[in-house]
């Protein structure tokens, strides 16, 4: 039984999506981006299992290490560009290294999911039969994505995590509201998968510059 509002979508139920997240000449500002992070977590409770904690956890730590910092000094983490410059002067990178982390676990999530919109093109988001099933999508992102970053002892978690993976059209059955339909889903995960991607770039591309590093 799905837990989203008759006539909505999960995406339409977020405190923030990352379409709202407002982008000045490549700058992100720091409160709509954390806003839209922390949201997105909520699709690990909607995966439903344990496995997934972690991963949840994980990105939950980093958005705090960057929030903390923000709170710290205000006047110079309007963006999140700024944030981390104004935070390597002071010869720190807490922030800044909580950034690179949370980047990467929204990168796996926005990979995930883009991998199973490619994979699975004209095949209807709850069909039974799909090309590929979702937990293939993770699993392949998990490799491009945190894989290469995590250490032995880490990577067991999150192989369990991908192995819990739901099947695409449960998944996808609990992100409609009774009344919501297939098109609406498709729509605003589109929109909300599509800011996700140009932010995750925009943010690589800086936390790889001089500028980012510590």
């Amino acid at each position: 039984m799905s837990q989203i509002p008759a006539g909505k979508t999960w995406f339409e139920t977020l405190k923030k999506s990352f379409a709202d997240v407002p982008v000045t000449n490549q700058a992100i500002e720091t409160s709509s981006f954390l806003e839209a992070a922390e949201a997105t977590t909520t699709l690990f409770d909607i995966l439903g299992s344990v496995a997934f904690t972690p991963v949840k956890n994980d990105m939950l730590g980093n958005i705090k290490k960057v929030r903390d910092r923000q709170l710290a000094s205000p006047g110079t983490s309007e963006d999140l560009q700024s944030l981390c410059k104004s935070e390597i002067a002071t010869k720190s990178h807490k922030a800044t290294e909580g950034l690179l982390w949370l980047v990467r676990g929204l990168d796996f999530t926005g990979q995930a999911l883009r991998n199973d919109l490619t994979n699975n093109a004209g095949v209807g988001i709850t069909e039974a039969k799909p090309k590929k099933e979702l937990a293939d999508s993770f699993r392949d992102s998990y490799k491009n994505t945190l894989a290469p970053h995590h250490s032995f002892l880490i990577k067991p978690l999150f192989n369990a995590a991908m192995s819990a993976t739901p099947y695409r059209k449960d998944l996808y059955a609990k992100m409609l509201g009774e009344g919501a339909s297939a098109d609406q889903l498709s729509t605003e995960f589109e929109k909300w998968l599509s800011a996700l991607e140009s932010q995750v770039s925009i943010l690589k591309t800086f936390l790889a510059s001089k500028e980012a590093k510590w």
